[in-house]
């Protein structure tokens, strides 16, 4: 049974313990010896881990790790950049005789994802706009078995299972409150946009049913989830007798709610509703990294560095 976590690792502590290779390759160091990298997770967290020093004989059997194992580590806790790392000295493929509990390893949203499902689809159909709701709800049914469990990245905020629909749900559930205090706002023209601004997502990362992504299809790779959106809606728009004002509308919200051209988008947001979404979209993603690197930390501490938050460390309130 596992009983050590991610989450619970202290910096010079020896341990034994049982996680999941997110990532894993056999690379030559600058003393041009063989040594394994490695990104291990359980359903708390994530952290890199190293085996250095790799004799020829030992190759062939670490070769056999392949993305998805659960594995048995011997390591110690050590620090490198103000992150902590595994320096590994035993490692091994599990078996039966481990006795695991999958759901010890896979992260996953905290919510039911069918239940999130229908919230989100209800948003859709509960539309003043009908055309817009037509629209969100062929595009939610046509997507339903990939939403259930597909992450919202790869390696990022929400790369987890059904994080897709956790962030696209607070995100909803955000923009509602925002319109009643932005006034101005078309609620139905922010919540399709809501709804639609990652959906192509499903087509840019590669997932298996438990959420965990290996990286990018090709089309993600070479295109990107922003001009998949287009090219989506660009067809279903046309399919749906959508008019050209609503259509253009739309795309403009996904290719531009990453904001800068820097994180893939070649305008920003020329009207309200597409200025607001990039904001719901950065607000969700930052408070999900905040909550991820408080839960890491001790009550009265800082956590490790976390990139996606400009590397910063985050403080865990006593209180």
């Amino acid at each position: 049974m596992k009983d050590i976590f991610v989450s619970n690792l202290k910096t010079g502590e020896e341990i034994t313990t049982y996680l999941m290779v997110k990532a894993i390759a056999l690379k030559v160091g600058s003393n041009r010896k063989t040594y394994l990298d490695l990104m291990l997770g359980d359903c708390t967290g994530e952290i890199s881990g190293k085996k250095w020093d790799i004799a020829d004989e030992e190759v062939a059997g670490l070769e056999r790790i392949k993305e998805g194992n659960i594995i048995k580590v011997r390591a110690q806790v050590t620090e490198w950049n103000g992150m902590k790392q595994l320096k590994i000295s035993r490692i091994r493929l599990t078996g039966a005789e481990d006795e695991l509990d999958i759901k010890d390893f896979v992260k996953a949203a905290p919510e039911d994802p069918q239940e999130m499902y229908d919230y989100i689809l209800g948003k859709a159909k509960g539309m003043d706009d009908s055309k817009l709701s037509a629209l969100c709800a062929r595009v939610l049914e046509d997507h339903k078995e990939k939403l259930l469990y597909y992450p919202a990245a790869a390696k990022n905020h929400h790369a987890e299972m059904a994080g897709l629909l956790w962030h696209v749900k607070r995100m909803l559930m955000l923009g509602e409150k925002a319109c009643e205090v932005y006034t101005n706002l078309n609620k139905d023209l922010l919540l399709a946009g809501v709804i639609l601004h990652d959906v192509e997502k499903m087509t840019e990362i590669l997932s298996n049913e438990m959420g965990i992504s290996p990286g990018y299809s090709f089309e993600g790779k070479m295109l990107g989830h922003l001009v998949l959106g287009v090219r989506e809606l660009e067809k279903i728009c046309g399919e749906m007798g959508i008019d050209e004002e609503t259509k253009v509308m739309l795309e403009h919200m996904v290719i531009s709610h990453h904001y800068e051209p820097d994180f893939g988008s070649p305008v920003r947001p020329l009207f309200p509703e597409a200025e607001m979404l990039h904001y719901l979209d950065i607000i969700d993603a930052k408070m999900f990294d905040m909550e991820e690197a408080v839960n890491r930390a001790e009550p009265g501490e800082f956590s490790d560095r976390v990139w996606t938050l400009d590397n910063r460390t985050i403080y865990h309130r006593k209180g």
